[in-house]
């Protein structure tokens, strides 16, 4: 964990459930891209998603050169900030598989900021990075953990993705097909 100076100013990146719900007092908000990662479906997820015996599939930033992600970059509200960095820090490092990161992201009004955001560790036992959309749509359909249904966590993001205008075919792709595979399975 890296020390955090919470008398600065603390930007949050959000690229999954972060989007829609920080768990945070937020003071300002703007679209923003993060260079050099990609939002996937690279981490398993034993705890909120999925268990131990049943795994799901949570989204994760995976480097990759010439990649970029969009999602949201939140403010912390000043007064809120000791607590909203011990409130991510539970939420995020519950199995270690994500590393704290300081990254520069682009706001939409031009800006640039430091923001601290979860990145997967790729030497991690919990990275499925090699896992294909179809496999990821077929574990995604089935799985459930203490946050409830892993297709509920993947329908949310999608829609609040198109809500803010961020296009990620890979997401639209799989809430269509995990939704197909659950109307077959309801069938």
């Amino acid at each position: 964990m890296q020390d955090i100076d919470i008398s600065k100013p603390l930007w949050v990146f959000g690229y999954g459930s972060l989007i829609w719900h920080p768990g945070f007092e937020v003071a300002e908000r703007a679209v923003a891209r993060l260079i050099g990662f990609r939002r996937a479906f690279c981490m398993t997820s034993i705890h909120y998603r999925g268990t131990v015996d049943a795994p799901g599939l949570v989204l994760a930033l995976d480097a990759a050169e010439g990649a970029h992600c969009d999602g949201v970059a939140f403010r912390v509200a000043p007064e809120g900030a000791a607590l909203a960095l011990q409130g991510l820090r539970e939420r995020e490092l519950i199995s270690a598989a994500y590393l704290e990161e300081r990254v520069e992201v682009a706001l939409c009004d031009g800006r640039r900021v430091m923001a601290l955001t979860y990145v997967m560790d790729r030497a991690h036992a919990q990275y499925c990075g090699d896992t294909t959309l179809e496999q990821q749509a077929q574990i995604i359909a089935r799985a459930r953990g203490g946050r409830g249904p892993n297709a509920e966590y993947l329908f949310n993001t999608a829609a609040h993705l198109a809500e803010l205008g961020l296009a990620d075919p890979d997401l639209d792709w799989l809430a269509a097909r995990v939704r197909a595979l659950s109307a077959s399975d309801s069938s």
